[in-house]
């Protein structure tokens, strides 16, 4: 936008692993508002650290209809009680 600074950033490529279901919803939402994956998660956490909602009303209820497609059930509530599914046992494997 015409006035704003501009801030370089570098950026740098990581692994993190995410739900399932809340990574489809992500995508979608990236997607929906023309950005990247990565751009979408720094504009949510940016927001977050400072206590502010990054998403518009109209955004939210995308998010929701994201959310009811992928059967994302989760919340914030949630999130802290979160336990990963055990890997399945490759065949052959005794143990």
């Amino acid at each position: 936008m015409p006035g704003q600074d501009i801030y370089l950033v570098e950026r740098i490529q990581t692994g993190v692993r995410i739900e399932k279901r809340l990574l489809k919803v992500l995508k979608g939402l990236a997607e929906y508002c023309d950005l990247t994956l990565g751009d979408l998660l720094e504009g949510i956490v940016l927001h977050a650290l400072e206590g502010k909602c990054a998403l518009s009303p109209k955004t939210l209820a995308q998010v929701a209809a994201l959310k009811k497609i992928y059967g994302l059930d989760l919340t914030a509530e949630t999130s802290h009680r979160l336990k990963e599914k055990p890997a399945p046992k490759a065949k052959g494997d005794k143990k």
